[in-house]
């Protein structure tokens, strides 16, 4: 977060499939902290949770393209 001062995350998305929970999201932001790139980033992704039975988040597994997220860092 230090390095995104005006991050946001925004869910796209979130649905039910087999014994999980989709939550799909879209982040953005701008690599402005000392020594940043001074480049936007806008990435997408997902986490799978898993529910437990109190209906909490047990587990969560996420993924992102991370060799989009770096050309968009150094342009």
């Amino acid at each position: 977060m230090t390095d995104f001062p005006d991050l946001k995350v925004v869910m796209d998305d979130v649905f039910l499939r087999d014994d999980a929970a989709i939550y799909q999201w879209t982040l953005t932001g701008t690599n402005t902290a000392l020594g940043g790139t001074g480049r936007p980033v806008r990435i997408s992704g997902f986490e799978v949770w898993q529910i437990s039975a109190n209906g909490l988040i047990a587990d969560s597994k996420g993924q992102f393209d991370s060799l989009e997220y770096q050309r968009q860092l150094s342009g």
